[in-house]
């Protein structure tokens, strides 16, 4: 089982740096360079990431059973996030500087959509998918509320208010998306297929961009940075090791417990970049970070799920 866990996890990382090594070619050729990527930053947060949480609220069929499952798996979501926020401000307490943001960011925030959703798939089956769905909507209520307090905080610039939480992109489209899951709403053709075709291009075109940061990512200073392994840490290990006591402690059990401890140990998501890009951090640092938290990931996520399985 271990073994398998690994293979599936590092099959996912390799799909995604497959990609990633096609926008750091492009860079280098010229086709589609860092200036470019920061161009269609807008395009993915206001356009395609939206779509992408709106779809996922249609795709799930409503029931009562459903309905409960969902709430709970929405509890795992909550618990596990607010895990990384407290465990990050507490890590970071006395830590300063203008990398601070990307590292909190990719303490919290993890891949729970791309790597997520089919590892839960291979592992747990179906009733997984739907766990991680309802993680997917938990992470872009928090990412476009606490994520954006995150990179906006100390900027005089770009000031976090209640304007700014309430309408932002996320969350307007997880507004839109709610009603349609709670009233079983199927969508007509007409409007569900360009949803789908919108919501598709997001992983594609987000490690396109991640690649072409990557092309232009100062390794030496990168490497100068001894917090990324910090935020590793967290992301990786410590999160979701107290996820899997506090859920077993509260009663989680199954493909439950597996599907929200799995989302826990997801790495640091590729939003770090698109967030980092969209509020005028280092984006070499934070596609770098990503890049080291994902591949040390393929050893330990295997075991973390392994754990969950066997408590």
């Amino acid at each position: 089982m271990f073994i398998t866990n690994m293979l599936n996890a590092l099959t996912q990382v390799t799909i995604l740096y497959i990609i990633a090594i096609i926008g750091f070619i492009c860079h280098k050729t010229g086709l589609f360079t860092e200036k470019a990527a920061k161009m269609t930053t807008d395009l993915l947060f206001y356009i395609v990431t939206p779509a992408t949480i709106i779809r996922s609220f249609v795709e799930m069929s409503f029931s009562k059973e459903n309905l409960k499952s969902l709430w709970l798996a929405l509890l795992g979501g909550f618990v596990f996030h607010a895990i990384a926020i407290i465990f990050s401000e507490l890590a970071y307490i006395k830590s300063k500087g203008e990398n601070l943001p990307i590292l909190k960011f990719g303490a919290v925030y993890g891949n729970v959509g791309y790597m997520g959703i089919p590892l839960s798939n291979a592992i747990v089956g179906t009733e997984g998918v739907f766990y991680s769905s309802a993680s997917i909507i938990v992470f872009n209520i928090m990412a476009f509320t606490h994520g954006i307090f995150i990179m906006t905080k100390g900027d005089r610039n770009k000031k976090f208010n209640i304007k700014s939480l309430l309408l932002n992109p996320g969350i307007i489209a997880i507004v839109i998306g709610l009603p349609l899951f709670l009233l079983n709403v199927n969508l007509p053709q007409i409007l569900g297929k360009p949803l789908d075709h919108i919501a598709n291009i997001q992983t594609p075109l987000a490690m396109l961009m991640f690649g072409t940061f990557l092309a232009t990512a100062d390794w030496k200073s990168v490497f100068k940075e001894k917090r990324i392994m910090l935020t590793a840490f967290i992301k990786l290990i410590a999160t979701p090791l107290l996820t899997l006591v506090t859920l077993k402690a509260i009663g989680f059990s199954g493909a439950l417990l597996v599907s929200c401890v799995l989302a826990s140990s997801a790495p640091t998501a590729t939003n770090t970049v698109l967030f980092s890009a969209k509020f005028d951090k280092n984006t070499a640092l934070a596609s770098s970070m990503t890049a080291i938290v994902s591949l040390i990931s393929v050893i330990t996520m295997p075991v973390m799920i392994a754990l969950s399985q066997t408590v």
